[in-house]
């Protein structure tokens, strides 16, 4: 029989933590981080990391495991979740995986491979070159002659999966979206139930705009002044995500700091747009919008209790 697994996602600053929380003690869980931040230290406020008193006791794993210098891509994720998922198994419980990155939650929940690299990092090399003597925007158009469908599912920033789509196409002569949608026909090995947590699109903007706020308010640019004085880089891909490369800029005196919070703001909320795409593309999800709850978050772990006993017993 297949082994059990629950899913929880959402958009960015949407309440998946909380959430996350009550689901793994009504179900007795144990919580898999499947966020690309979260699991480095010393970068908690900008990744809106989940705090230990926030925990209440419940086990979380892929939080805190690297450092910001340390590689991190969707292979070492599955790796990593699935060594986590073999010891909540062993001890009886079930793993919930909680998060927003809808392309680690989908390789970890098809098990997807991808094991084509043949070994010759050279074509890579050339590209990273390209992207430092060109900039990433002419990167992310040649990704687009080739390859249109990943062009727009990944963003010109994320330069390492530009780079991993070019790096596909070239090695095999096939598209690396094509590739994608024919591993996500294939059958779970899990018995699974998937939750989207979703809100009203101008009331999920608020909450960005207060959550990056109130990191402001938390410390986030000495969090990242603290980071740089460490020795990490701006091309590093933990300086990547959201907060920490806007906070970079200002630092490094390329923005204002307003100039930087604005642009926080603006990318956070196109980011959370781009993965409600993501989410609505995907099989077999159960969409808990919670205007239709009127925000009672009993009524919607109920819910979702119920669904996970109907579905997974």
């Amino acid at each position: 029989m297949k082994k059990p697994l629950v899913v929880l996602t959402g958009p960015t600053a949407v309440g998946k933590t909380d959430a996350s929380i009550g689901l793994a003690k009504a179900l007795g869980g144990e919580i898999i981080s499947a966020d690309s931040m979260q699991v480095y230290q010393y970068m908690d406020i900008g990744s809106a990391k989940v705090r230990p008193e926030e925990m209440e006791g419940i086990p979380h794993f892929l939080v805190d495991e690297l450092k910001p210098w340390e590689e991190f891509h969707v292979v070492r994720f599955q790796q990593m979740a699935k060594a986590a998922m073999e010891g909540i198994y062993a001890r009886g419980h079930i793993p919930i995986v909680v998060g927003g990155t809808g392309f680690y939650i989908q390789a970890l929940l098809y098990d997807i491979d991808f094991s084509e690299n043949d070994g010759d990092d050279s074509y890579r090399r050339e590209l990273e070159q390209i992207a430092g003597r060109q900039g990433k925007t002419a990167l992310h158009e040649r990704l687009r002659a080739v390859d249109p469908a990943s062009a727009l599912q990944i963003h010109e920033n994320n330069v390492k999966r530009v780079i991993r789509a070019l790096e596909f196409y070239h090695q095999t002569g096939q598209r690396i979206s094509e590739h994608n949608e024919r591993e996500r026909q294939k059958e779970s090995p899990y018995r699974f139930v998937y939750f989207v947590l979703n809100d009203d699109r101008k009331r999920l903007y608020e909450r960005i705009d207060s959550r990056v706020d109130r990191m402001l308010e938390d410390g986030l640019v000495d969090e990242v002044a603290a980071l740089r004085d460490m020795g990490c880089k701006r091309d590093m891909v933990s300086m990547q995500g959201l907060g920490y490369k806007e906070i970079f800029a200002y630092l490094d005196g390329e923005l204002s700091l307003e100039e930087a919070i604005y642009r926080l703001k603006r990318d956070t909320r196109h980011f959370a747009k781009r993965q409600i795409t993501w989410f609505k593309r995907e099989r077999e999800v159960i969409w808990i919008n919670k205007d239709e709850y009127g925000y009672d978050e009993d009524r919607i772990l109920c819910d979702m209790i119920r669904y996970v006993r109907g579905e997974l017993g």
